[in-house]
């Protein structure tokens, strides 16, 4: 019981000690186990949650709730279709479980079936039609008109007695799609403010978090520092990242890149963000770290991503924008990777981050002014990294991208170091599996309507444009007060 009240707080490394206590005292506990592997699934270790649901399944294989939380750690390291026969026989078994069908929608989706999917949505709206995710699912496809019955129901949903919070914000996005693609941006707003009103009020995110850590890391990570660690880091050549601002368009090149005969596509991978947490848990700056360990951490990192790799092509692309701020970590530790910077128009990019609520993490996205702290947090960031290590980053503009793609295309993967290949003009083409919520939106040809969505909401967007300053006057430059050493 106490492992189950630290794990609804976040407390997951508490609740695995707790679990794993009372599984030394009661080795048969099976639902101390199922507990487990849900804390093992929470914390990113998906490999040691499937290694002991196999193991549950085998003593039970009609336990719906570990087949479900199998059918998505299955999905988390790609095995899709795996995932996809599993949830089937779940909701064989047991089909009025309306969240199995939300979550047998999402991987659906994730491998380009989108009428399957948006038919396993319906299915869970059916039975209940209160359930905010589901309505915030359709909308996050971004190929599908609410209708007036659709748009009703939710509003109906939303009038519901003690509705919980989490479907209340995720039915105000939902709602707020609606009202934008009905060209209403007033009541589209409304709605888009009143659940990320919602969503900030279950974050902790601080502002000046992000421009401490910043300035810190911009205060270690200089010219001098990495001329004394030249030769440091594990010297494998296979990993790109792709890094950035949520919503910026680093799906699209992930699709355009993963194309490719030679690079493959995996997701977003947290390993970088788990090693940084590692260091700063100690308490040391950077420059504490031995030449030795950090080659080590180099290939751990490729040790841990090795599971996401489905293929024998020689590079592969870990895609988590929010890496950003680790480029002096990846460089340290990995320093013959690539690393591509997606950048698009900051009001585009970071009103396209108001109106998405995303699953997990992100938490200056709910706010206008900490969205344009965070944009020019990032942008102050790397703009120190081009001057203290020039050329180590490639820049990808997002509107030169859409405008001249060839080009774009062929000195992007010239930077790479691979031929230039037909195959990654269309990627459109490309029937990989997509997680992010651009899936659909990179299924088809390159284009203009992601341009200049935020123009309709100008009249509310102010504390937006004030944090954001003359970023957006200069875009796509910077700001000299950001180049300066």
């Amino acid at each position: 019981m106490l492992a189950e009240l630290a794990g609804r707080i976040g407390r997951y490394r508490d609740s695995e000690n707790l679990l794993r206590r009372a599984l030394e005292l009661a080795p048969g506990f099976t639902a101390a186990r199922s507990n487990l592997a849900l804390v093992l699934y929470r914390q990113n270790r998906t490999s040691e949650a499937l290694e002991m649901l196999d193991a549950l399944l085998e003593f039970d294989p009609a336990h719906s709730a570990n087949s479900n939380l199998k059918a998505a750690a299955l999905g988390r390291l790609g095995d899709y279709q795996e995932a996809i026969a599993l949830y089937e026989k779940v909701l064989s078994d047991v089909p009025g479980q309306p969240k199995i069908w939300m979550s047998y929608g999402h991987v659906l989706k994730t491998v380009g079936r989108l009428d399957e999917s948006i038919a396993a949505y319906r299915r869970a709206l059916e039975i209940a039609p209160m359930l905010g995710e589901v309505w915030w699912s359709l909308a996050n496809l971004k190929t599908i008109r609410f209708d007036e019955h659709d748009i009703s129901a939710m509003e109906n949903a939303l009038n519901t007695p003690r509705l919980k919070s989490e479907d209340k914000l995720h039915l105000h996005f939902a709602l707020g799609k609606a009202f934008e693609e009905l060209k209403q941006p007033d009541a589209s707003f409304e709605h888009y403010n009143a659940g990320n009103m919602l969503r900030r009020a279950m974050q902790d995110h601080d502002p000046e978090t992000t421009s401490r850590q910043v300035e810190r890391a911009k205060a270690s990570f200089t010219s001098a520092f990495f001329a004394r660690h030249r030769k440091t880091g594990h010297l494998a050549v296979d990993p790109v990242f792709i890094v950035g601002m949520p919503r910026a368009g680093s799906t699209l090149i992930e699709q355009i890149l993963s194309s490719h005969s030679m690079i493959e596509g995996t997701s977003e991978l947290a390993d970088i963000p788990a090693l940084a947490a590692r260091i700063g848990a100690r308490g040391q700056g950077i420059e504490a770290i031995e030449a030795a360990e950090l080659k080590s951490m180099g290939e751990e990192y490729l040790q841990r991503t090795r599971i996401h790799r489905k293929s024998d092509k020689s590079m592969f692309i870990d895609k988590l924008p929010n890496n950003w701020a680790h480029v002096g970590l990846i460089s340290l530790i990995l320093p013959n990777a690539k690393i591509i910077d997606a950048r698009r128009n900051p009001m585009d990019c970071c009103f396209s981050n108001f109106k998405q609520h995303f699953a997990r993490g992100q938490g200056f996205a709910y706010d206008l002014e900490h969205l344009g702290r965070y944009y020019s947090d990032y942008v102050d960031f790397m703009a120190h990294f081009d001057v203290e290590q020039p050329g180590r980053v490639y820049r990808v503009i997002h509107e030169q991208l859409v405008e001249d793609p060839e080009q774009q295309i062929s000195a992007l993967l010239d930077y790479v170091g691979v031929p230039f290949e037909d195959a990654c003009m269309r990627f459109y083409q490309n029937d990989r599996a997509v997680r992010t919520p651009s899936s659909e939106q990179v299924r088809r040809p390159l284009n203009r309507d992601g341009f200049d969505q935020w123009r309709p909401f100008e009249a509310h967007l102010a504390p937006l444009t004030s944090a954001l300053g003359d970023i957006v006057t200069c875009y796509p430059k910077v700001p000299s007060r950001f180049a300066k050493r």
